[in-house]
């Protein structure tokens, strides 16, 4: 994309000296697609990587309709973390020093609520905080959201994959039906999808991404011994080293069977099958997606509506019995513009489905022996999370933002070690970067949540 410059754009005198200022010349890819649509008014979902200059794509926007002599809150952004909130508003402070007297206020977990009443009984421009925060405030009514003209909502895939949907409902509902509501996220889950169906108005849709983004499955297959199969699906995990995986198997036993020898050898690996009750279904997918498990061992039937964002590969212990499956399978990785590996081991006697493959594709896929693969057989690392279960949900009021706020209180842990949470009827489940997982543990157990303990437990794989 050719480099504009921001004289390109309606902003006025004092603002466009100021970006000079700031060393702003000329705009990145998201930014010379968003702005003229989020300036001119229109809603829309900005879909870019971080560090694409996102900030600037809806801070410019929303400090262009500020009146300075108005000390009510006119716009709002929702970030996932006490640090991304932090981030932007220094961000948004120095993009709005072209007008005098434009108060940021940031409003986060951890930090104390009588601080933050205080600052906004002296008023506030601009809203930068956290879900669970920003309803602890609406619920003590210490903020009045009646006058936002523009809504943000940052990294919104992150706060979905967090548990925050009720959280921001809750907060969009009690703004100005009228407003100008802008979603910035890295991924278009469904969860966005639906999330826009609601609360924008006819949204325009701009995804930036590299010309080399686009999907690309890498297909190998394997010839091996039938009855060594587990042994074999080990070894490959071993070779690609795949930061996370999901093992298919035709059948439960042979799900069993392979997760119990990847377990054997230390590699983080669960099992998803017909035969588990609906809880240690939910708790099993729910280690998955939290990244505290690397391996997933299932069969089709107990991975239907099974869906990662950034599964690096799928390995087919056993070949399905039609191409349709295969490629329901393999579909799995390669998404979001990542590229995806799909490994398929085969017994001798099954060549003729690869052959199935080949006429399915209309493309040539050639088999080799598994023993070519003889370097790289170092252990799996550790995943990077491990999963916290707070034996309190839905129904003890338990929320995300309450979770997060016990945990980065003083002496806890930064937001940045937290991971997705999770909010179950009768239980929580959070994600906590494994080399803070000691200080989490302690930080829930000695604490409270919502005013209340809770037993809380370390899970295991």
């Amino acid at each position: 994309m050719t480099q504009q410059r921001f004289e390109s754009l309606k902003l006025s005198t004092a603002q466009l000296q100021n970006l000079r200022t700031l060393g702003f010349e000329t705009m990145t890819d998201i930014q010379a697609a968003a702005l003229p649509v989020a300036l001119a008014g229109g809603d829309l979902i900005g879909q870019a990587k971080t560090g694409s200059g996102k900030t600037l794509a809806f801070g410019l926007p929303l400090l262009n309709k500020i009146n300075p002599r108005d000390f009510g809150a006119q716009g709002l952004i929702l970030c996932p973390t006490r640090e991304l909130a932090t981030q932007v508003a220094q961000e948004i402070r120095r993009l709005a020093r072209y007008q005098p007297n434009i108060k940021v206020v940031v409003l986060c977990g951890g930090q104390s609520i009588g601080a933050q009443i205080g600052s906004l009984e002296h008023g506030g421009h601009v809203i930068v905080g956290t879900p669970g925060r920003i309803r602890d405030h609406l619920r003590k009514q210490t903020l009045s959201l009646e006058r936002i003209s523009t809504l943000v909502l940052d990294e919104a895939d992150r706060m979905l994959d967090m548990g925050f949907i009720d959280d921001m409902s809750h907060i969009i509902g009690h703004t100005p039906a009228a407003r100008q509501t802008l979603f910035f996220s890295a991924t278009y889950p469904d969860d966005i999808r639906k999330l826009s169906g609601q609360f924008q108005r006819s949204p325009a849709r701009i995804k930036v991404e590299d010309a080399s983004d686009s999907p690309l499955i890498e297909q190998r297959f394997f010839i091996c011994h039938k009855e060594s199969k587990p042994e074999s699906v080990e070894r490959l995990l071993r070779y690609f080293q795949p930061d996370n995986a999901v093992v298919f198997c035709n059948t439960k036993d042979a799900v069993r069977d392979v997760a119990a020898r990847l377990r054997r050898s230390g590699i983080a690996a669960l099992a998803l099958h017909g035969d588990l009750e609906q809880r240690d279904r939910d708790r099993v997918l729910i280690q998955f997606r939290q990244q505290s498990c690397r391996v997933l061992v299932a069969t089709d039937v107990a991975a239907r509506g099974l869906d990662i964002a950034d599964l690096a590969a799928v390995v087919n212990s056993d070949i399905p019995h039609d191409p349709e499956t295969y490629l329901h399978r393999i579909g799995r990785t390669g998404r979001a513009g990542k590229q995806g590996l799909a490994v398929t081991l085969l017994a001798a006697s099954e060549r003729f489905r690869l052959e199935r493959l080949a006429d399915d594709q209309k493309a040539p896929l050639s088999c080799e022996p598994l023993d070519t693969l003889t370097a790289g057989q170092a252990p799996l690392p550790a995943p990077r999370y491990v999963t916290l279960r707070i034996a309190g949900g839905r129904k003890d009021k338990v929320r995300p933002g309450d979770i997060l706020g016990a945990l980065t209180r003083e002496e806890g842990v930064t937001g940045g070690a937290v991971g997705k949470i999770d909010v179950t009827d009768y239980a929580a489940y959070v994600a906590i970067e494994r080399g803070c997982s000691g200080r989490a543990l302690q930080c829930l157990s000695d604490g409270k949540i919502k005013g209340r303990k809770f037993k809380v437990q370390l899970l295991k794989n």
